[in-house]
């Protein structure tokens, strides 16, 4: 019997350990019947899977098994005759002879085929989804987010990180989105929330001296789902003191380095940073896609006294599309109501031909700007150029979503480009009673440059705030943290809340900081997100043993359900019919 870790009572080794060091020694594996073959009247040829991979067993034709009847087999692991090699498993090159089957349970017929091969409508994968994840790409994505896992605890546990669990039962917190609420039963009326974040938690740890935390925390959100949101939610958290934004990011990187070199088998270089200006400004979003072109080019000074109407705006942005002068009328007609959805006023559109531009508006263009067309991004005959006349950010962000639309590779294919975005703004603009409203939350540091626009120009104001992305998915986001009580009362006066406001919804956490709070900043990224890139799904769903639908079904379990009424009365609950 084998010594290794594989070998348990029932088993000698998974399947697909057996190997031709094995031929000649009997061996016991286990497993589910993928497979059965006749071959004659006495003889059957069963394939039998683990979560490692399948063996061949050749097995008396008698023996009455079907797929998905979980067995033992002992047999003689042997070379298989010429000709039979089968390149396409790992153990193609032996099969187990002389088999004896011990079946362990009976199976029904499955309602699809366990075979990634084939196609399953996602319904029905996620109301059976436990015979959805014995599929070999289920298994895959679960194993690969488990070494993920590790890795990230093994990078914090050598930056020195202490692992903290904080409390799923928690305080309503002012993070913006839908909190879950939980029911009281001994304390009538009042109620708990289940965390969308342990900000406040991790926070409270610093003042409390755990000067490096870290947690893979599980968060819940209220919100609609869609391919890269859950309800439920994994991330790493962290928080540490004593240190800068340059620290936090250094940790971070650390860790997503190492994941992605568990995952991949290779390590990315250093990843590159850049400020959400500079974003905005090339690609349009705060989340740029770096593995593709298509960079927005400014041409503004260039339609100073244009004779294009349509032209008359503050900000000219433009963005060469490879060979999209081959989209037919309708196609151009639809992107130029896809940007009209947006907000734009309209779209226009150049094909770049060898003699010129070919456009509606060529007529009305100069021979200087109709060169600056032909100019973006270095265009080529055959190429075309869309271009939106507006508000700088609005221009900016049009751009940036028909960017992605038309340019965006898919998750599986690479490379992986990962960058660090900073100097976000501090408000993302104003609320009906004129305040600025905050881009992150209320405990973000300003950018020391700009304290002392707070009071002139908020809206100027960038913070210290920062984002991870890769491949033009947000894996997560962090900042430095306010620790003095004048400049939070200063980010408090501006957001238009009250002395009094400001106690009752952070009491616990001003009151705590009166008590030497140190400098610190943190971070937190999705989990979910970074290993669907790396196994290269679309949809996180895929990379979550138990997800929800998109409508906030579990499919499997029946839930959302009806509480009985004992249990609502001992809540102190009534539905509110029609409600």
């Amino acid at each position: 019997m084998s010594t290794n870790y594989e070998a348990t009572s029932l088993r000698d080794s998974l399947c697909a350990s057996v190997s031709v060091a094995h031929v000649g020694q009997r061996l016991a594996v286990c497993g589910w019947v993928a497979k059965r073959r006749e071959h004659g009247e006495h003889l059957a040829f069963i394939d039998i899977r683990d979560r490692s991979g399948v063996i061949q067993a050749v097995v008396d034709g008698t023996v009455d098994v079907r797929n998905e009847y979980v067995v033992r087999v002992t047999g003689t692991v042997s070379r298989r005759p010429e000709g039979t090699v089968n390149d396409k498993l790992t153990t193609g090159e032996v099969e187990l002879t002389e088999c004896m089957v011990e079946i362990l349970a009976t199976a029904e017929a499955p309602p699809f085929q366990l075979d990634d091969r084939v196609d399953i409508d996602e319904q029905v994968r996620l109301r059976h989804r436990y015979l959805d994840l014995r599929r070999e790409q289920m298994q895959k994505n679960l194993r690969l987010r488990a070494k993920v896992n590790a890795a990230l605890r093994a990078a914090m546990d050598r930056q020195g990180f202490c692992e903290v669990e904080t409390p799923l039962l928690w305080a309503p917190t002012p993070e913006g989105s839908r909190e879950f609420v939980v029911p009281s039963r001994l304390h009538h009326g009042e109620f708990y929330v289940l965390p969308q974040s342990p900000q406040i938690a991790k926070q409270l740890l610093m003042v409390g001296g755990f000067d490096r935390y870290y947690q893979i925390a599980r968060c819940m959100r209220d919100e609609d789902l869609r391919a890269d949101r859950q309800f439920e939610f994994t991330q790493l958290d962290l928080e540490a003191s004593f240190v800068s934004q340059i620290d936090i990011l250094e940790f971070v990187s650390q860790a997503v380095l190492d994941a992605a070199e568990v995952a991949t088998g290779e390590r990315p270089s250093t990843i590159d940073t850049m400020t959400w200006a500079e974003a905005m400004n090339r690609y349009g979003v705060d989340k740029p896609d770096l593995r593709f072109g298509m960079t927005l080019q400014d041409l503004s000074d260039v339609f100073v006294g244009t004779e294009v109407k349509a032209f008359s705006a503050p900000t000219i942005k433009a963005m060469r599309v490879p060979q999209g002068a081959e989209f037919t009328r309708s196609r151009l007609d639809a992107l130029t109501d896809r940007a009209k959805g947006l907000g734009a006023k309209g779209l226009a559109w150049f094909r770049i031909t060898a003699d010129g531009v070919d456009s509606p508006l060529d007529r009305f263009l100069s021979d200087h700007e109709r060169d600056a067309i032909r100019r973006v991004d270095d265009a080529q005959p055959g190429d075309l150029v869309l271009i939106v006349a507006d508000d700088y950010l609005l221009a900016c962000k049009v751009l940036g979503a028909l960017r992605v639309e038309l340019g965006s590779p898919p998750v599986s294919q690479g490379p992986h480009r990962y960058v660090w975005v900073t100097e976000f703004p501090m408000y993302e603009g104003l609320d009906d009673d004129g305040n600025p409203v905050a881009a992150h939350h209320p405990f973000t540091m300003p950018h020391p440059d700009d304290i002392e626009l707070m009071a002139t120009d908020p809206l100027a104001v960038r913070s210290q705030a920062y984002d991870l992305v890769l491949n033009g998915w947000e894996l997560g986001s962090g900042s430095v943290r306010i620790h003095r009580a004048d400049i939070q009362s200063q980010v408090f006066a501006t957001l238009g809340i009250t002395p009094e406001e400001a106690e009752n919804r952070f009491g616990f956490l001003l009151g705590a900081f009166k008590y030497g709070a140190p400098p610190h900043a943190g971070f937190a990224f999705g989990i979910d997100r970074l290993v669907a890139i790396f196994a290269g799904e679309e949809n996180i769903r895929e990379v979550i043993a138990f997800p929800k639908t998109q409508s906030g079904a579990d499919l499997m379990t029946g839930a959302p359900k009806s509480i009985p009424d004992k249990q609502l009365k001992e809540l102190h609950l009534k539905p509110v019919k029609g409600a």
